[in-house]
């Protein structure tokens, strides 16, 4: 797999769609619309920098690249397009002087991604030989603009930061059932996969509904074994069991008139499962060993990631308590059916957890970003939280954080697209190179033997045997 190169490209997104270097999976391109916002980049290092004139810069292009160079010492090749400006060839070779590269838009497309590429091995064949380099110098302190969300002015204000960030449809429906939900006292059931965010839903239902100015606990019923839970959730009196030494309050009492969390419901033995029904149904419970009821003021939460029609019909739930539980339920999909999701939960990540870990003003490259977009986070948003905590730990302060930093599990559809990344060929033939890379390697992963390699890749047998004949692998 070639080496990931990085490139700062300055002018109009359309310039950089139309360019075709975006599809290049060896660059990994950073975009900023003007030379305003270039400035204030943080201490980032480019291996190339493309400056599209426009209208402003169109004036005085050598002006414009001077300022670039003195603000971007390290950038190895200034690269230099012209555009349908009007700007001549000699003018632009003569503004970019020793480091340009001059394309017009007649040449937009994979030819431009090709000579990038060759200018870049070039410029770094030209410093291993020892040829002439430009000297280092530090970049002026300027505020970052990259930092996106809206928690980038206050990265360290939880209060700022809002608790529920979504930008797609399905989300979207989710709020609105939340808003539904927090009027009303019934009970709500939020499903979905392990890391989508429950109990962050809950904690959103909670604020917006009369009950946010009391307590919102959460309970995880796997945590505990079911004589400890029921304790912890009923409380108990002085010598109700062996240690019992003095009155505890339980969890439906201490959320008083607030919101109380079940989560993994599912995990609570029949035996417990019984005793919420009661709680449920009567609105009060009765500690361990105590004689006497106490009324209960809290509105009561579940959360689970299994499917509890199915718990039911396998003897694991009780039928009645599924009932009394589903009264108003909230799926929340899983990340990968809601990829828009993804880069704005990365950057709420990015402004949440950068200052906590010393690494302020890094931002996501765009090449990382494609990447995590593609990515199915089988974990969901904790997974996505726990990759940029990881990315960040590799990425020094202020600077881009490119695939490199990224975890193996992600970074490794570059190496099939790469193989298929050829701008003469066809769709179909690039996934067939695509699809003969991933059956070569698999084969090579399990010894040649075909049964296992079929398993392995999700196919039948027979389905193997005609994928190799098609795409010729011997």
């Amino acid at each position: 797999m070639r080496t990931i190169r990085s490139l700062l490209w300055i002018g109009s997104g359309r310039g950089l769609a139309e360019s075709g270097v975006t599809e290049a999976p060896e660059l990994d391109v950073t975009w900023v619309p003007d030379l305003d916002e270039a400035i204030r980049l943080p201490r980032v290092h480019f291996d190339g920098l493309l400056l599209e004139p426009t209208e402003a810069t169109i004036g005085d292009l050598a002006e414009s690249i001077g300022i670039l160079r003195r603000v971007l010492p390290r950038t190895s090749l200034l690269v230099c397009g012209s555009t349908d400006l009007g700007i001549r060839p000699d003018q632009a070779v003569r503004a970019g002087a020793d480091g340009a590269l001059l394309f017009d838009s007649a040449r937009s497309g994979p030819g431009i991604v090709s000579e990038i590429n060759e200018a870049l091995d070039a410029i770094r064949d030209a410093k291993r030989t020892g040829g002439p380099t430009r000297s280092a110098a530090e970049m002026p302190d300027r505020p970052s603009t990259q930092a996106s969300g809206p928690t980038a002015d206050h990265p360290n204000d939880e209060a700022a930061a809002p608790r529920f960030i979504t930008a797609s449809p399905a989300m979207q429906a989710v709020s609105s059932l939340v808003d539904l939900a927090a009027s009303s006292p019934s009970t709500v059931l939020l499903t979905g996969e392990t890391g989508v965010g429950k109990e962050v839903i809950a904690n959103e239902l909670h604020h917006r509904s009369g009950r946010k100015n009391d307590p919102f606990v959460a309970i995880n019923c796997a945590a505990f074994p079911e004589s400890l839970l029921e304790s912890e959730l009923f409380g108990h009196v002085r010598g109700a069991f062996t240690g019992a030494t003095q009155n505890k309050t339980g969890l439906f009492e201490a959320a008083a008139g607030g919101t109380l969390l079940l989560d993994e419901i599912a995990e609570m033995g029949l035996a417990l499962q019984a005793k919420l029904l009661r709680v449920l149904q009567e609105r009060e419970i009765r500690p361990i060993g105590g004689t006497h009821s106490t009324p209960i003021r809290c509105r009561i939460l579940a959360a689970t990631n299994r499917v509890l029609s199915d718990e039911v019909a396998s003897g694991h739930f009780r039928e009645d308590l599924f009932y009394r539980l589903n009264v108003f339920p909230i799926r929340i999909p899983p990340l990968r059916e809601r990829q828009v999701d993804i880069l704005p939960l990365a950057r709420h990540f990015l402004a949440r957890h950068g200052p906590r870990e010393g690494k302020p003003g890094c931002h996501l490259s765009l090449a990382s970003g494609q990447l995590l977009e593609s990515y199915g986070w089988p974990g969901n948003v904790r997974e996505l939280e726990n990759e940029i905590l990881r990315a960040l730990m590799l990425t020094p302060a202020g600077e881009l954080i490119t695939p490199k930093a990224l975890s193996p599990k992600i970074v490794e559809i570059l190496e099939p697209i790469a193989q298929g990344a050829r701008p003469d060929e066809t769709l179909r033939e690039a996934l067939d190179r695509v699809e003969s890379w991933l059956i070569r390697r698999a084969l090579t992963n399990n010894g040649g033997r075909k049964a296992r390699t079929a398993k392995r890749l999700g196919l039948t047998r027979e389905g193997l045997y005609k994928k190799i004949k098609r795409l010729g692998i011997e």
